[in-house]
């Protein structure tokens, strides 16, 4: 459904421009992205603007001027855009997710990840909105994945303690929450360091230098389109059904260590990996990190919800800016 409004549009004419107001079709359904301008935030703002839903976007410090500046750790204002825009849905994709920056900053953290959350929660709630709150698979220790929405969390490092804070203090303020746990997230970054999995994109290029990636830890990358997608799956499908809440996980369903992420790069590049070192010790310097913390995602499949990326396609397209040998460009698109 959509209504009518009416926008004052420029009209240019052979010597003069003039105002001129125009019908505009506007979507019915409301949705508010926080964090819009972040990796996984500018995916899901793209995937409901684009699939005719009326989509207000905020940010903080790269906000303006595509989306609306809001501080989130500010009520006042948090309250202000809610009441004003009146959404029907609310994705929170806001968070500090860097878990050595948590281990470093934790009040900041938690101010952001739990205080935040549990103030957006009570807002939404208040006008009936049904709020998304991204969280994340280091909620759980990975000691015995996969692991299904009803399995006891124990997070080892301090970023999955504040997010399943965040959990508890979203579903406790607000019952019509769902809270979606996504594992390491990879997409169309801005820079390199945006993603934990793009980031290695110049240890792969630059093979003139052995470089040691992590063989120890299995991971389940996964793109932000494809979370996106399932965000907007469950919006629509909870517009439909109120029964639609608590907790639910999707991921990406290739095990990879980042060494053969890596690997995996390097191939949908044609790239040499000879000087990728794999190491198979855990690590031993910042935040604790689950083994594997493998996420059972049958639940949003059963419901008909999501939608996979191969990794190899989903790098290729993220990747391909950054790629800095130009002949490599011919061999591997053309």
């Amino acid at each position: 459904m959509v209504g009518r409004e009416k926008e004052l549009r420029i009209r240019f004419a052979p010597g003069r421009c003039e105002l001129v107001e125009e019908d505009v079709d506007i979507p019915s359904r409301r949705v508010l992205i926080t964090g819009a301008t972040g990796l996984l935030g500018r995916a899901v703002f793209k995937e409901f603007n684009e699939n005719n839903w009326n989509t207000v976007g905020c940010g903080y410090r790269r906000a303006q001027p595509r989306f609306e500046h809001v501080n989130l750790l500010d009520s006042l204002a948090v309250h202000a855009i809610i009441h004003d825009f009146q959404p029907h849905v609310i994705v929170h994709c806001a968070a500090e997710r860097r878990p050595d920056v948590v281990e470093g900053q934790p009040d900041a953290a938690s101010q952001l990840n739990v205080a935040a959350s549990a103030n957006l929660a009570k807002e939404a709630a208040g006008v009936g909105a049904f709020l998304i709150y991204i969280s994340t698979d280091y909620v759980f220790d990975g000691t015995s994945p996969p692991y299904k929405e009803t399995d006891v969390p124990n997070p080892l490092n301090l970023y999955g303690k504040t997010k399943l804070e965040g959990e508890k203090a979203v579903l406790e303020n607000n019952e019509e929450t769902a809270v979606l746990r996504i594992p390491v997230l990879y997409g169309e970054v801005e820079r390199l360091e945006e993603s934990a999995v793009t980031v290695m994109f110049d240890k792969v290029q630059f093979s003139n230098k052995s470089a040691n990636m992590d063989h120890w830890q299995q991971r389940f990358p996964t793109n932000v389109k494809d979370v996106a997608t399932v965000c907007r799956q469950l919006a629509e499908k909870r517009m439909l059904d109120p029964s639609i809440k608590g907790t639910f996980h999707w991921s990406g369903n290739e095990q990879m260590t980042k060494y053969e992420m890596a690997c995996a790069i390097a191939d949908a590049f044609n790239l040499p990996s000879s000087h990728l070192r794999p190491i198979t010790d855990s690590p031993v310097v910042g935040a604790l990190r689950p083994k594997n913390a493998q996420l059972d995602c049958s639940k949003l499949e059963m419901l008909g919800i999501g939608q996979r990326t191969p990794f190899r396609a989903g790098i290729r397209e993220s990747l391909w800016p950054f790629l800095v040998d130009k002949r490599w460009r011919q061999t591997v698109f053309h």
